[in-house]
């Protein structure tokens, strides 16, 4: 059958989605006489199929006779077809080359065959001039051809990453154009801790909810957002879904390592991008409060907590007082303490520290309690003597008063549960001073002398003559009545003073 010149636009349209491979070189025998063809090829990948393409080029010698292919043996043995546009392929066997002509012929083979051999005879005659020609080409030289995935495998894919620490984000893409195959899932982790400090350091204690996605199907880039304490913290971006994530990093406990991405070594190495941990935060992960109460006696009694949302770890406090008063104790997270009680000799300063840093509130000075008792003022007069004494009950402080009459002054230390008497010589002042400075307290208190001093008057007069009769009875009526009010009634105010009269 007689073809007209072949056109090469077919076979270079079925390969066009390929991926071009080396071209080899042909070996062609020597023809055998006169009449012969020549026979070449080149070669090319087919990465969608993974066969090698081969193009055989089969050459007529005679410049006045046609040269029918009466047999081909190809080496494979696959179809050798020759393109014809516009229809299908017919077999190069058989075919007919015109006189001084070429022929185009194609032969898919796997792509690892090494070598390829095609052997054509030839008859220009029907009982004359034949030959039989070969030629072949060297596949190996021009490296593999293997198909090109339409997917990539799991376990074999590749991500870049983002990370940033401080705000708790991050983001995993999937590297390439395609997929990845079947239904296969790859997760990635983003989880926050607590932390003892801002480097890494244990125990470490997960804050929140970690924020896990994974990569497969059609979803092919994650955005992970997870909340960040506020105090000293650590993010670790992960290689895997929320089981790997380990709940509490402790001293010779399981550590991320290589899972975190980023890191030198697999998986986490897998995704290219920054390193995938942070250490950081400007705030230690406790509580420390403090809260005083002043006792009567003069000591304060200190309650120390570490009670609230980000109080994960002991905090070792320290109370310091006056005349060189201290004393440490150590209260678990979500704890408190109250037994530290700073006495009175060490109470006019107090303060409470953390880490040699005084907290929050944490600096006090004892104040006398609303509802402590007051000491207690009394008197007793005759004519010659006026004595004042103060009480001063148990559970307080030592007091110092101040006892004043007729232009003198006595001073006194009152102990607790003790009393203080100052007598003085009877005069003609109607009132005596009793002043509590250190509770800011004076209190006046009159002199009213039991019996008759005579005339009336105060201070060592003279009694008059004996009252008899009626007057008698009236006179003797008034002295029971002073006798009765012999004691004194006081009014304590602060500041001001109050006479009390019988």
């Amino acid at each position: 059958m007689i073809r007209p010149k072949l056109s090469l636009q077919r076979p270079l349209a079925i390969l066009g989605a390929a991926l071009i491979g080396l071209t080899g070189a042909v070996a062609v025998a020597a023809p055998a006489s006169a009449h012969h063809t020549t026979i070449s090829a080149t070669a090319e990948c087919d990465r969608l199929s993974g066969e090698r393409v081969i193009t055989w080029k089969v050459e007529n010698s005679e410049r006045d006779k046609a040269v029918t292919l009466k047999q081909v043996t190809a080496t494979p043995s696959t179809d050798v077809t020759v393109p014809v546009e516009g229809a299908k392929a017919v077999p190069l066997q058989g075919s007919v080359i015109p006189k001084a002509g070429t022929i185009t012929a194609v032969q898919r083979v796997p792509g690892d065959t090494a070598n390829a051999k095609l052997t054509v005879f030839g008859k220009w005659k029907k009982n004359g001039k034949e030959a039989t020609n070969d030629g072949s080409i060297n596949l190996a030289a021009d490296g593999s051809c293997a198909p090109t995935p339409k997917c990539v495998d799991v376990n074999k894919a590749k991500y870049s990453h983002t990370f940033d620490g401080p705000k708790g984000t991050a983001t995993v893409k999937l590297d390439g154009d395609l997929p990845l195959c079947g239904e296969g899932k790859q997760w990635f982790t983003l989880v926050s801790y607590f932390a003892p400090r801002p480097q890494f350091a244990t125990p470490q204690y997960v804050y929140g909810t970690p924020d896990s996605n994974w990569i497969g199907g059609t979803q092919t880039e994650i955005k992970l957002n997870v909340e960040i304490p506020d105090c000293h913290t650590q993010v670790d971006l992960i290689w895997g879904g929320k089981d790997e994530v380990i709940g509490e990093l402790v001293d010779g406990g399981k550590r991320y390592d290589n899972k975190k991405l980023g890191s030198p070594g697999a998986p986490g190495n897998r995704s290219k991008g920054p390193q995938g941990w942070y250490n950081g935060g400007d705030k230690s992960c406790v509580t420390p409060a403090s809260t005083f109460a002043s006792n009567c006696d003069g000591s304060v009694a200190v309650s120390l907590s570490n009670d609230g949302k980000i109080s994960k770890y002991a905090v070792e406090f320290e109370v310091k007082g006056e005349n060189g008063f201290s004393k440490k104790v150590s209260v678990a997270a979500g704890k408190a303490d109250s037994s530290i009680v700073v006495p009175a000799a060490n109470a006019g300063k107090i303060e409470v520290l953390v880490d040699g840093k005084v907290i929050e509130k944490g600096t006090y000075s004892w104040q006398r309690p609303e509802d402590c008792p007051l000491p207690a003022v009394t008197t007793k007069a005759d004519c010659k003597d006026f004595a004042l004494t103060v009480t001063n009950p148990e559970g307080g402080l030592p007091v110092k008063a101040a006892f004043t009459y007729g232009g003198k002054t006595e001073n006194r230390a009152v102990a607790a549960g003790a009393s203080e008497t100052v007598t003085f010589k009877a005069g003609k002042a109607e009132t005596a001073l009793v002043a509590l400075p250190e509770l800011d307290l004076e209190m006046e208190a009159v002199y009213t002398p039991e019996g008759n001093c005579g005339g009336g008057g105060a201070g060592g007069e003279e009694p008059g003559l004996p009252v008899t009769g009626a007057a008698a009875g009236g006179i003797a009526a008034g002295a029971i009545a002073l006798l009765i009010a012999g004691a004194v009634l006081f009014v304590i105010a602060r500041r001001r003073r109050v006479t009390f009269t019988a």
